[in-house]
């Protein structure tokens, strides 16, 4: 019956057989070899005639469906015809041999298509019914009904295991499917991590390490300019330069942990705004200036670390490209949101011009600030004009659900 139910389903790669299945497939060989040799006991006991040849051809049968079990499909109609012909030989010497139609029938609908089946187990039915006929002189109802009876159970059985093998096999199939689509997801998720984690570095770098490192060129370049006529404010250069050091090495440490910056521990963000204006105004020539407005309400942490590296960016780019002298960085609280604004008094650009970001070249700031900003659910714009400044706004919500989208 094994083989029937994986021809019906041939589109479905079958399982290994279990050793169940394998029994159930060598049922109904056994079950003919059991009527034959019942058939030969009866035969010889009641002393029927042509006990001899019964026997014969009982044995030969046997030995035929033995040898079934083991044929491969290709020669399965062939075998069929065999044990067919030893079987019509059998009906002919003994009314016994109406019972082996019971077990032909599974094997007609396990090796043949379904509609040669059903053929076949019509045409074995009608044999059976006309040699009991024969052997008993009569034609009942008793005699129509077994051989009937018997077809359709074996058909009502097969084509029973056939429709709950396919469902098995769908369900296996889906849930083949969706293992493998949860491996697809797990991988794809382990690359948007990674891709992330990447996203982060780059922002925690351009934020920390590569401002770090321009702020300390400026300094030594001011000190390298200010000797050997003015020492004194060379070496004031060199201390700033020094100590500038010293916090990006605190920074990059802080990052790489994932950690929240020196600048915010123990401190507000208004109040670490403040901070970085001072410092940028003793390290440069520009008059940073910082402006606090509405209620201040807690943040995220996300928040914080957000606002505070794009006012460190904007303020960087301030001081490398814009020529100005004074900078107003203003954080204020509206409501359901809370709004950085850093204005300067420099150059400024077109901001409708400016080439793709290239980290190569430093010119990842912008695209850096933005991508900060989005991610936390917020916007960043930039206005600006040639020759009348530039003014950068970060908007983030302060509702944390409305942040996650």
């Amino acid at each position: 019956m094994l083989d029937a139910i994986v021809d019906s389903t041939a589109d479905i790669t079958a399982p290994v057989p279990t050793p169940a299945i394998r029994a159930m497939a060598w049922g109904p060989h056994l079950l003919i070899v059991g009527l034959l040799a019942l058939a030969s006991v009866r035969a010889v006991l009641d002393r029927q005639p042509h006990a001899g040849a019964t026997v014969a051809v009982a044995a030969a049968g046997a030995a035929a469906a033995v040898t079934g079990a083991l044929v491969t499909r290709r020669a399965a109609a062939w075998w069929l015809g065999v044990i067919g012909v030893c079987w019509l030989a059998l009906l002919v010497l003994s009314a016994d041999g109406v019972w082996v139609a019971f077990p032909l029938y599974f094997l007609q609908l396990d090796l043949l298509p379904r509609r040669t089946g059903l053929v076949a187990v019509a045409a074995t039915t009608l044999l059976a019914v006309g040699a009991f006929a024969a052997h008993t002189g009569s034609l009942t109802a008793a005699v129509v009904i077994g051989p009937v009876l018997g077809a359709a159970v074996a058909v009502t059985v097969v084509w029973g295991y056939q429709a709950l093998y396919r469902e098995s096999e769908q369900r296996r199939r889906l849930i083949e499917e969706l293992t493998a689509t949860r491996a697809d997801l797990s991988r794809a998720q382990h690359t948007a991590g990674a891709l992330a984690e990447r996203e982060r570095l780059a922002r925690e770098i351009h934020d920390t390490l590569a401002q770090g490192l321009s702020s300390i060129q400026l300094l030594l370049r001011a000190a390298e300019r200010a000797l050997p006529a003015a020492p004194d404010t060379a070496l004031r250069h060199v201390v700033q330069a020094r100590q500038a050091a010293v916090d990006d090495l605190a920074e990059a440490r802080r990052f790489v942990a994932a950690l929240t910056p020196p600048a915010l521990d123990d401190a507000t963000l208004a109040g670490a705004l403040d901070r970085l204006c001072a410092t940028t105004s003793v390290r440069y020539p520009l008059t940073a200036r910082f402006h606090l407005t509405g209620t201040p309400v807690p943040l995220p942490t996300a928040h914080e670390v957000g606002l505070l590296r794009i006012a460190q960016s904007a303020l960087t780019n301030t001081v490398r490209h814009a020529r100005a002298t004074t900078a107003e960085v203003t954080l204020g609280y509206h409501g359901d949101r809370v709004v950085l604004e850093v204005t300067d008094d420099g150059t400024g650009f077109d901001p409708d011009g400016l080439p793709a970001p290239d980290p190569a070249s430093g010119g990842f700031g912008l695209a850096a600030m933005r991508s900060r900003a989005h991610a936390l659910g917020g916007t960043l714009t930039v206005g600006s004009t040639p020759g009348h400044g530039t003014t950068l706004t970060a908007r983030l919500p302060l509702d944390e659900t409305e942040a996650r989208r």
